[in-house]
């Protein structure tokens, strides 16, 4: 069979390459009888030797992928570390790729806590080849690399190869990123993202490793502003990261952060993505016991600057800071800032919340204030302190007295009547501030407000519908536990026509549902 298919490849090719495109998932099974008909050696040795045959290495990269995917062919791997050895060194990409990819699945069907398959990684010097690939190869290498990369860092014994005890190690991350050309230090910070997300004890390495100060001197830098940009993006992905944002708030981020929104020299786009950062980064309750609240307010005042500079605008760069600002105030503390000081930063959300100049920018602003509102809270953190609810309720009342609408409840109905987008955003918004009296009296003191929000018809998407219902059981609990306008003989009606949405839920509930007649008529020629 060896000699046959070395010198004759086209069976091979026929037969690996029905095995590659089969249709559905390869199973151990398969993958044992197409090997007892083509053993590795064989598959191996063709795309060693015959590599310019036209379409035969692509064709058996894609069925030996298809093999080590299952687990029975991942069991096969050790025997053939030499192999992987080979490729990944070997000049062609995609040969160099199923390398990756195979360590890759020598991982993942490895025991954790046995470690063997790191074992092998380090016997073969698997891990240095990674890295070369890494900073040197094309793109979809270099992802196959850095996912092995990840992999190995799931086991303990994985970790110690990525992060030697040895600084000087060549294969010590910063010292790779140093060695690296541009495109070779954004992949090697990538890589670091990515086995941040692994684990918080993987992130706590890194982190207790200073890698994270190689990000920080990327936004410090000034030389290349597509890489400060591509470690913006990164640093937002890495906020992302549920366990990501503790650690950040630990390092000087917020500061540099700050001084670039404020740099006014600095490209519009790289401002963005720094508001959008902080507001990442500030979304979380347990954040503000870790950051100095010094800090924060700095950070605010950049952000109000810039708002404060495109006052009436409708650009990106507005979106992104009333956006950030909705992000921070989704938590309470933050909220309470944001409504903090003379002149509060959250004024800018509230007058472009009800400005129909720019809709970009109200949407964005009336989904800030509703999770400023509370929207998004638990019921027992959903108020502010006493000082924060009357700045609210100020800002509130002096943007209706400024307009046509006069009261807030003409503010809330004039958005209730925009379109569809608009009008969702207006349901979070008054599901968050009828919690607060002042609010409720607005809201039943409109009987259009509560027409719309108890018209299971209005709304035609799943989202709609949710937050109209949402917003209607809202109003119906603030009103009950309301027991002087219960009583107000002027709202007579209201509550019980709440009740009656509630009842029926917020997908378009009828009241009685009849069987229709189907009549068709009979085909003629």
């Amino acid at each position: 069979m060896d000699e046959f298919s070395l010198q004759d490849p086209s069976q091979l090719i026929e037969a690996t390459s029905d095995f590659a495109s089969y249709p559905g998932v390869q199973n151990d099974a398969s993958a044992k009888n197409f090997l007892d008909r083509f053993p590795l050696p064989v598959i191996i040795s063709a795309l060693q030797s015959n590599s310019d045959v036209p379409g035969l290495e692509s064709t058996l990269v894609a069925c030996l992928e298809r093999i080590f995917k299952t687990k029975y062919g991942a069991s096969l791997i050790p025997q053939y570390m030499s192999f992987i050895q080979v490729g990944l060194r070997a000049d062609s990409q995609i040969v160099r790729c199923l390398a990756c990819k195979t360590v890759s699945c020598l991982l993942e069907h490895d025991d954790k806590v046995a470690g063997s398959a790191a074992q092998l990684v380090t016997e073969y010097d698997i891990y240095p080849c990674l890295l070369d690939n890494l900073i040197n190869g094309d793109e979809l290498v270099a992802t196959a690399s850095m996912d092995a990369i990840k992999s190995l860092a799931s086991s303990p014994k994985g970790i110690d190869i990525i992060f030697p005890a040895n600084g000087d190690d060549a294969t010590h991350l910063r010292n790779v990123a140093a060695r690296s050309s541009s495109l070779g230090r954004i992949r090697v910070l990538a890589l670091i993202v990515k086995l941040f997300s692994v684990s918080s004890s993987v992130a706590s390495i890194i982190y207790n490793s200073n890698l994270l100060n190689l990000l920080e001197a990327e936004v410090s830098s000034k030389n290349d502003m597509l890489m400060t940009l591509s470690v913006l993006e990164l640093l937002y992905e890495l906020s992302e990261i549920p366990h990501g944002a503790k650690f950040l708030s630990r390092t000087t981020l917020l500061q540099l952060l700050t001084s670039l929104i404020s740099n006014t020299s600095a490209e519009s786009i790289l401002r963005s993505r720094a508001i959008m950062i902080s507001g990442r980064l500030l979304s979380s309750e347990d954040i503000f016991s870790i950051v100095e609240i010094s800090s924060v307010k700095t950070l605010l005042s950049a952000i109000d600057e810039r708002l404060e500079f495109f006052k009436g605008q409708d650009t990106d760069e507005c979106e992104s800071a009333l956006e950030a600002l909705g992000q921070i105030g989704s938590c309470n503390r933050g909220a309470a800032l944001l409504l903090s000081n003379s002149s509060p930063v959250a004024r800018h959300v509230v007058d472009a919340a009800f400005d129909r100049q720019g809709r970009g920018r109200q949407l964005a602003a009336l989904h800030a204030l509703g999770n400023i509102s509370g929207e998004n809270r638990s019921e027992d953190s959903k108020l502010l302190n006493d000082v924060a609810e009357e700045c609210l309720r100020q800002l509130i009342y002096e943007t209706a007295g400024e307009s046509p609408k006069l009261t807030p409840s003409g503010l809330f109905l004039s958005v209730l009547r925009q379109d569809s987008e608009v009008r969702l955003a207006a349901y979070r918004l008054i599901t968050g501030l009828v919690a607060r009296p002042w609010c409720l009296q607005q809201i039943c003191s409109k009987r259009e407000i509560i027409d719309i929000v108890t018209d299971a018809y209005i709304e035609s998407t799943k989202n709609g519908m949710e937050a109209r219902y949402n917003c209607c059981k809202a109003i119906h609990k603030a009103l009950s536990a309301s027991n002087r306008l219960l009583t107000d003989p002027a709202l007579s009606g209201i509550g019980e026509k709440l009740q009656e949405a509630v009842r029926r839920g917020p997908y378009l509930a009828r009241d009685r549902i009849e069987a229709q007649p189907a009549v068709v008529t009979a085909d003629r020629f």
